[in-house]
């Protein structure tokens, strides 16, 4: 004879009873779960601003996207901590551009698109800020350049939705230019140069205020973005025999090419000059390449403390204290630009894109140093530029962290150093572009 099998109830349960303890089980374990692992209740869209950063986590440029990075999550848990954004807190979302400008705009494509970021920012080479800032004016949306210094990114490219914090290589020149012209008047220069937007534009400009436009006197030879050995090319600038040899090179190709000029012994016999640096790109040549060589740069990580300004002197020591490192000044223009979109935001009580444009043009500032502004009619940040020399390798060497590279030759205004409108103007013409943002 057959028997039916009966589930074992020993207890005597109720089948409405068994249920209750199960959930009861389920709502336990769920709270377990909670205390473990941290689990928080979702947030809803509504409640979310996303903004995106395009930068690069890997590739030649990767440490100043790692600081990008760094600086905007502060920003990020300061500005959630005190309400968010008109109540709305930040979500970050973030692409690698891997330094390169087609991927860059297939990421903002899908952060703008895809994500639905209320405002995209990044940037270490200039042809990817300027590949995202095409999709940003695409998509009508804002694109703040972190680290962007070809001139072009505000100048032949630039329109009404791409912002620019950091200063360009026409206003490193000009500051650099007055201490050239002073000690190396007439010397015979030689540029390595990057062969993309970044490295054409800034020997340009620096060939223009050094007044070495003359290409058989002053000669120069581009390479590759992410060359591995410069020894070929820094062979030809010793034959040359110049007083000033200019690395228009930046990230690790600078670090490279510096390390292996002290290498041969080029810093002896001439004076190198990096247009732009960062103190990472300082860190990764050595306390002994850098020793001597000049360079600007428009924010510092001791700037906030000669300056006595308390912001920046608030973010140096939060960054310090949860990376164990000085901020460059990549981290501190990204920090910067998380903070102005914040109050660009309140200032105009939306998100709506044509509202924050207004409420940024003409805006004046406080960030993480002086005075700065975005010009209404080009979107540049107005800025201090400051001409710096590495200091004795000895010297950077007593600092905790020896990233104390900078010795400060001089500063100068951000309106003597930034371009002119009838320059400006001169140069969209040159290409045909709008005389206006707004055209």
């Amino acid at each position: 004879m057959l028997h039916k099998f009966k589930p074992s109830n020993p207890r005597g349960l109720s089948m409405k009873k068994r249920k209750t303890s199960l959930t009861c089980i389920i709502a336990m374990l769920s709270l377990m779960c909670f205390c473990l692992f941290g689990l928080q209740p979702a947030i809803s869209a509504d409640e979310v601003v996303k903004i995106g950063l395009n930068y690069p986590e890997t590739g030649p440029y990767s440490k100043q996207g790692l600081d990008q990075r760094r600086a905007a999550e502060l920003a990020m848990e300061e500005i959630n901590a005190a309400g968010g954004i008109l109540g709305k807190k930040i979500q970050l979302v973030y692409r690698d551009t891997k330094s390169n400008a087609k991927i860059a705009k297939e990421n903002a494509i899908e952060l703008y698109d895809k994500e639905g970021v209320q405002m995209m920012f990044g940037g270490s080479s200039s042809g990817v800020a300027i590949a995202s800032g095409k999709v940003a004016k695409e998509k009508k949306k804002l694109f703040f350049g972190t680290l962007t210094y070809s001139t072009e990114t505000t100048g032949e490219e630039g329109h009404k939705y791409i912002f620019r914090e950091c200063y360009d290589s026409g206003m490193a020149a000009r500051a650099l230019s007055d201490y050239l012209t002073k000690y190396f008047d007439g010397k015979k220069y030689f540029y390595i140069t990057a062969d993309y937007t970044w490295g054409w534009t800034t020997e340009d400009v620096f060939r223009r205020y050094t007044n070495t436009v003359d290409k058989d006197r002053h000669k120069g030879i581009l390479t590759k973005l992410g060359t591995a050995d410069f020894k070929n090319v820094l062979s030809l600038a010793k034959e040359a025999d110049p007083g000033v040899l200019v690395l228009v090179l930046f990230g690790k190709d600078m670090e490279i090419a510096v390390k292996q000029a002290y290498e041969m012994g080029l810093k002896s016999k001439m004076q190198i000059v990096v247009p732009n640096m960062t103190i990472d790109m300082a860190e990764g040549a050595s306390p002994e390449a850098m020793e001597g060589v000049i360079s600007a740069t428009p924010w510092y990580w001791r700037l906030p403390s000669e300056l006595n300004q308390a912001n920046g002197i608030a973010f140096v020591n939060k960054f310090e204290a949860a990376y164990k490192r000085y901020p460059s000044t990549s981290g501190a223009s990204a920090y910067v630009i998380m903070y102005q979109f914040k109050e660009a935001v309140e200032r105009a009580k939306t998100f709506d894109t044509p509202a924050l444009i207004k409420a940024l043009e003409g805006h004046k500032y406080i960030g993480l140093k002086d005075e700065q502004y975005w010009r209404d009619w080009d979107h540049q940040s107005v800025q201090t530029v400051y001409a710096v020399k590495c200091k004795p390798a000895a010297e950077v060497k007593k600092d905790k962290y020896q990233l104390d590279f900078y010795e400060i030759l001089s500063k100068m205004k951000g309106e003597d150093a930034a371009i002119t409108s009838a320059d400006w103007k001169a140069v969209r013409t040159k290409v045909g572009a709008p005389l206006t943002l707004e055209e």
